[in-house]
């Protein structure tokens, strides 16, 4: 099988490359290496795959390509990251990257007979919206990027209506492990515990998350691709919804080291509180998180300390 993964070096999507290669499929990765964050990481990401005689890279720009690579499944994981940096001028980044080139990969795929075409979503489509969010909440963004989010989600089923092109999209929540990107709280705050370094908390840190874990993550998608769904929309959560707080103290146990906290009042853009209903998707998938926080956590800070 030939698969197209966009941000292929990025977090989720350098993770996604790796295990399809090892499953033996032949990958096409694009990745436009933007500069929210270190390209030398994203390069390190896909060192390995570039060993692969199975991986072909390429790194353009999803909105400058005429036409896109010939496969049978396309996971299009290439987005503008980031909630807080959304507001203002930026927004026409997420417009840009978010909702234009995912209308572009869409119509350019309805001619063509894919398999699957798995877009990655996001739990901030849910904002403030009634706990636990499932997919039939209303859903009400609390940021642009949330917006830009559930704009391309409606894209995705569009295309699903009109032209049956076969799409499902994921919404993650609050994805961690190794490779995560360094604007990530679990980065932010381990990377600071290990170093004695100051953790700056927006809010009182009592806010909650639901956590997942990267490997959980991939399991979902590549089940996704797999399975006989078309035109759905998936929650995909680690079942592991705790306080920021919480969350600290459990790195400050397993590091041995003790957080040096600072508060500081809350971001625009921010959740209160996420926290998935799995139900439809452990229907619909047969998929259910296996890893939680306190063993992702550990694996986590074990990678760190050894990268």
């Amino acid at each position: 099988m030939r698969a197209l993964i966009t941000g292929c070096a990025g977090f989720i999507g350098s993770n996604l490359t790796d295990h399809l290669l090892d499953k033996g499929y032949e990958v096409v990765g694009i990745d436009c290496f933007n500069n929210y964050y270190s390209k030398e990481l994203k390069e390190n990401n896909i060192s390995n795959a570039l060993k692969n005689e199975n991986f072909k890279f390429m790194e353009k720009d999803i909105l400058e390509m005429k036409e896109y690579p010939d496969v049978d499944y396309v996971f299009h994981m290439a987005a503008q990251a980031g909630v807080r940096f959304s507001w203002g001028k930026n927004f026409q980044i997420y417009t840009k990257n978010n909702i234009e080139a995912t209308q572009k990969l869409l119509e350019f795929y309805k001619d063509q007979n894919i398999q699957k075409f798995i877009y990655s979503s996001s739990s901030s489509v849910y904002g403030d919206c009634k706990l636990p969010m499932n997919e039939k909440s209303l859903l009400k963004p609390v940021s642009p990027y949330g917006v830009s989010k559930l704009a391309a989600e409606y894209l995705c089923h569009l295309y699903w209506e009109n032209y049956e092109v076969p799409t499902v999209s994921l919404r993650y929540f609050t994805v961690y492990g190794p490779r995560q990107r360094p604007d990530m709280a679990i980065n932010k705050f381990v990377k600071s515990v290990l170093n004695g370094d100051e953790i700056v908390i927006y809010g009182n840190g009592k806010q909650t998350r639901d956590f997942t874990y990267i490997e959980d993550v991939i399991r979902a998608i590549v089940a996704s691709a797999d399975s006989n769904l078309n035109g759905e929309v998936l929650n995909i959560a680690g079942g592991s919804r705790i306080s920021i707080n919480t969350l600290i103290n459990e790195i400050e146990l397993i590091s041995g080291h003790n957080a040096n906290i600072r508060y500081s009042p809350n971001q625009k853009g921010d959740a209160k509180d996420t926290w998935a209903d799995l139900n439809r998707t452990k229907k619909l998938l047969g998929w259910e998180p296996t890893i939680n926080i306190h063993e992702g956590l550990r694996n986590y800070i074990k990678w760190y300390q050894q990268e």
